[in-house]
């Protein structure tokens, strides 16, 4: 069981001198009292206990977080330290402090493991910038194990700059899209791919899209384009990019070039496609399906999109500095 001990303190900030503990747990820590969930029940076997959130354990220049001076902002408040730091808190889970214009933050304590898209924000507004420290609080079974969370604050409090491409392999309703977000949810700026084709007069589709719609980050920006490969290479994609998905652009590509009986003539477009990957200035997150675990397609056109797809998996992994199988929502990293 992973404790997170060898987090021995708050991350650095090249601004301010802020010590305290590498996560502080919600009202009733971590794990609750009485609570038989399958995030608390492990912590409690092993003995392990988060204790809750007290701005008491944390320092801000030598001097603890609960005795510097303090102004209310919504959603939570602003701590000033000894030497002029300015901190942002959130006092109570679920708490989104927002910060008053032009406000740069020297760290930042959020309850991360409810929203982490508020981290986002407040780099897209310029709050928290990369020398600011991030801290964890409001910590508890919201998030499945230690595991779990170290894994998601690496995407959040560390996330990396292009160029980097990441491949997300699933099946059908196995939360390959939710973990795409959830690694890019944190960024100040992201362009969301959307490579379906309009499908008219289908509603239960367009219920799909506007769910997918609903679920992403107002801020984010979506291009609905079947030009994949010109896409990744443009000069907007240079910040954080996520593609959903890759077989919904190869069923429009195959359709774009009437290839369905012929899926060798679709060939020059994967072509395109993986040279723009590989060229690509962005850190980008594809989502695409895993095709290899189901049964033989019955028909000619269901085998061949399969074989396409597979092939162009392979491709775009080979050219990936990581890729994933994300299985009932667990992900897996593929060495």
């Amino acid at each position: 069981m992973d404790s997170l001990s060898d987090m021995d303190t708050v991350p650095r900030s090249t601004r301010v001198d802020l010590q305290g503990p590498p996560v502080a747990a919600g009202g009733d820590g971590w794990p609750a009292p009485g609570c038989r969930c399958a995030s608390c029940g492990p912590l409690r076997a092993a003995g392990i206990r988060h204790e809750p959130f007290d701005p008491g354990r944390f320092r801000l220049g030598g001097v603890p977080l609960a005795r510097c001076p303090r102004e209310e902002v919504p959603g939570g408040h602003e701590v000033r330290g000894p030497g002029g730091e300015r901190v942002l808190v959130a006092a109570r889970p679920g708490d989104r402090p927002l910060p008053p214009p032009g406000a740069v933050y020297d760290a930042v304590l959020l309850d991360l493991v409810g929203d982490p898209g508020h981290l986002g924000e407040l780099r897209h507004a310029g709050a928290v910038t990369p020398a600011t420290a991030v801290v964890a609080v409001h910590v508890d079974h919201r998030v499945r194990s230690p595991q779990e969370l170290r894994r998601r604050l690496t995407h959040w409090l560390h996330p990396v700059d292009g160029p980097h491409r990441t491949l997300l392999l699933g099946g059908a309703r196995s939360g390959k899209s939710a973990e795409a977000e959830l690694r890019l949810i944190a960024c100040p700026r992201v362009t969301y791919l959307a490579t379906s084709a309009p499908r008219d007069g289908d509603p239960e589709w367009r219920a799909r899209v506007e769910a997918h719609r609903r679920r992403r980050p107002s801020r984010w920006r979506t291009v609905e384009t079947t030009a994949l490969a010109e896409a990744l290479a443009s000069a907007e994609a240079d910040g954080a990019v996520l593609v959903d998905g890759i077989g919904t652009w190869l069923a429009a590509a195959v359709d774009e070039a009437g290839a369905w009986d012929e899926p060798e003539a679709v060939g020059p477009r994967l072509d395109e496609l993986v040279e723009a990957w590989r060229g690509t200035p962005a850190r980008v997150v594809a989502v695409s399906d895993e095709v290899g675990l189901s049964v033989v397609p019955a028909t000619r056109s269901g085998r061949a999109f399969r074989d396409l797809l597979g092939g162009l998996n392979q491709r775009l992994a080979a050219e990936s500095e990581s890729a994933a199988l994300v299985v009932a929502g667990r992900v897996t990293d593929l060495p």
